[in-house]
């Protein structure tokens, strides 16, 4: 049968290659050298145990400056009743480190002593006075480093598979060695495949996509401990592939051949592996990343480093590829799920585990039933809850990878998950930066970007999500953010966000805090080729509008005025097309996806758009007042008043810092 896109479970597939390895005597450590012990040992793994060749000290050695004594002789010795002894015979002067003579036993610090000199009178000499004067007696071995208090010759000081930090490189010199045997790093051959593809710097023209996933996998490769190599883009040329292939399997231990991992009319790397070897898997039941390749090739000659120590021949004939796809999450999740396991073995350490921590999921997750899904989320303490928020789960969208705190697992089998269930997430940050993640949950602004930067300078993260301004009230309702931004408009008042938040959070005591005032127009195209100037023009047949989601609080202002205006909803062509940004309506006209979409002139700016403006809005940040006289929120508070954060956020296009920091509600 097959097996050419057969999803299989992924514990099925590492199996398989497991397998695989296991037959060609590759599941194993690769190789060993020995290489000086200096810094650049540093992240080395040890390919067998260290044990210590001297002790350290390898004499009793003195811990203070002062005098070397018996301590038998300092019996009795008592302020008011001091004892005397004799430089030579029963007192030697010592500084810290110097070994201490074979009478002695504990160490007396000058800082005890009473120098005296031929006429027994205190002198400032302290290296070589006739006698000292003690006022109190010191037990045995005081102050003194014993021989082999650190070290002792021939104990274990670590042992194999171990990732060399910087203190271990001392404890090993001082163990001994000059040198240290470590494991050879994986050699690994990064194929990055496309004619679409150009190299990083281009000048790009439709079509063309930035070739960075090399540069990603290579940086991965390198912090497992491996040591990875960038191929040159090969276009999508079989014979060529094959070639590329070839020649990368010569020299490496492992081929990751980047994009055509699919089953398209130019996804050509499982026929590749095919012709130069054994195809294992096509398609594993995770998400994303699911045309997952394995497969075995084979050496055409044998040209790697045979004087390395455990080098054999004749299990050096196939080496593993593995097709991995061209979309950036899902290339890298490839390389955390299958190459990290796989590298560790070859270095013979323990694969690298994440930790857990169990969150609260703040929405929904639908997942299908059949895959592995891991889902990208921000994660943050609010109150007494450690909260999940779920990212964009597109698996071209690398800023999520970026941007996220953790891996949420929902295993095969499972559904999904309802908002509020709690949830397993495999941590990427440390648990003191979770703690001072500030979590803002509500309408997008470009603002909080700013926000974010001037914060990291205040040892706060600022974590967002984009839900709309109802999204955001909810979600501080549930107790699952700090604050929330909101700019939504009573059709009824005129006012901002106040009835809305006697709607979504009654009696919640709440700081409402004014961030900006901001332009809201009609982003169109450069040049304005339709002539869009006032919303009348969206009932135009041949203007292709796109929209916000609902409960954005652009979405309502839009809505206020098409119905001050009468103009309906159904006559307006991509109504019903939604963004969740600014930025995302902004991206859909320069993509020509729209003629023109509501948003801010800054977003416009941003992409080189041209903008008709319409309406001055004020933008909020909606804050409980538990949080808001929290030490965790009070840099942001700070910011509101900071000269250069207002200076940054006034050099956007639209932007009123007149208003910022007005306190429009505390109750």
């Amino acid at each position: 049968m097959s097996v050419y896109l057969h999803d299989i479970p992924l514990a099925q597939a590492q199996a398989r290659l497991r397998e695989a390895l296991q037959g060609a005597n590759l599941w194993r450590v690769l190789g060993t050298e020995t290489i000086p012990l200096d810094e650049n040992a540093l992240g080395r793994v040890t390919a067998e145990p260290i044990w210590a060749k001297v002790s350290s000290p390898h004499y009793h050695a003195s811990a203070m400056d002062g005098f070397a004594v018996r301590a038998v002789s300092t019996n009795g010795a008592m302020p008011s009743t001091p004892v005397r002894l004799w430089i030579g015979p029963e007192a030697q002067y010592v500084d810290t480190g110097d070994p201490l003579p074979e009478w002695a036993n504990a160490v007396i610090p000058i800082e005890n002593v009473e120098s005296l000199d031929e006429n027994d009178q205190i002198t400032k000499e302290i290296r070589s006075p006739k006698s000292i004067r003690i006022r109190a007696a010191v037990a045995p071995w005081s102050h003194v480093r014993p021989l082999g208090e650190d070290i002792v010759a021939t104990q274990l000081v670590l042992p194999a598979g171990h990732i060399l930090k910087p203190v271990d490189l001392g404890a090993i010199a001082a163990s001994g060695y000059q040198e240290i045997k470590v494991s050879r790093k994986p050699k690994v051959a990064i194929l990055p495949t496309g004619t679409e593809l150009v190299p990083i710097g281009s000048t790009l023209k439709a079509g063309d996509i930035l070739e960075y996933n090399s540069l990603v996998l290579a940086a991965q490769v390198k912090a497992m401990g491996g040591e990875p190599k960038r191929f040159p883009i090969t276009k999508d040329d079989f014979d060529l592939i094959c070639q590329r292939v070839a020649d990368a399997a010569r020299d490496h231990d492992l081929v990751l051949l980047n994009a055509g991992s699919s089953a398209g009319a130019e996804d050509f790397s499982a026929r590749v592996v095919e012709k130069l070897g054994t195809l294992l898997v096509h398609g594993v039941a995770v998400r994303p990343g699911h045309p997952v390749i394995f497969g075995m090739v084979k050496r055409e000659s044998e040209s790697g480093n045979q004087n390395s120590e455990n080098w054999k021949p004749e299990t050096r004939k196939l080496i593993p590829i593995i097709g991995v796809p061209g979309y950036p999450v899902s290339a890298a999740l490839t390389i955390d799920i299958f190459v990290e396991p796989l590298i560790a073995k070859w270095l013979g350490r323990r694969p690298k585990e994440l930790p857990a921590e169990t969150a609260i999921l703040t929405r929904k997750l639908v997942s299908p039933a059949g895959d592995d899904d891991f889902v990208r989320v921000v994660v943050g303490r609010v109150g007494d809850k450690l909260l999940a928020a779920p990212l964009s789960r597109g698996a071209g969208v690398i800023t999520s990878l970026v941007q996220a705190d953790g891996l949420a697992l929902i295993p095969s089998g499972t559904q999904g998950f309802e908002a509020g269930e709690k949830i397993q997430v495999r941590l990427y940050r440390s648990r003191a930066e979770i703690e001072k993640t500030i979590f803002c949950i509500g309408s997008h602004d470009l603002t909080l970007d700013l926000m974010a930067q001037f914060l990291a300078e205040h040892d706060r993260r600022l974590a967002s999500a984009n839900v709309g301004s109802q999204g955001g009230l909810v979600a501080l309702r549930r107790g699952e953010a700090h604050l929330a931004g909101s700019h939504l408009l009573n059709p009824e008042t005129g006012e901002y966000n106040l009835s809305y938040i006697r709607q979504y959070m009654p009696n919640i005591p709440v700081k409402v805090v004014a961030l900006v005032g901001r332009e809201q127009g009609l982003i169109v195209k450069k040049g304005n080729p339709k002539g869009i100037k006032s919303l009348r023009d969206l009932a135009r047949s041949e203007v292709q509008f796109v929209n916000r989601q609902r409960g954005a609080g652009t979405r309502v202002l839009l809505d206020y005025h098409l119905n001050l205006m009468t103009i309906p909803q159904s006559s307006i062509v991509g109504y019903s097309q939604e963004e969740y940004t600014h930025l995302g309506v902004a991206a859909a006209v320069a993509s020509g996806r729209a003629d023109c979409g509501l948003g801010i002139a800054a977003a416009a700016q941003a992409l080189d758009l041209d903008f008709v403006p319409l309406f001055q809005e004020r933008y909020d940040l909606v804050i409980p007042k538990e949080y808001a006289e929290s030490d965790l929120l009070a840099p942001l508070f700070g910011l509101l008043a900071d000269a250069a954060f207002r200076k940054a956020v006034s050099r956007q296009i639209g932007y009123d810092v007149s208003v910022m920091g007005t306190v429009i509600l505390e109750d």
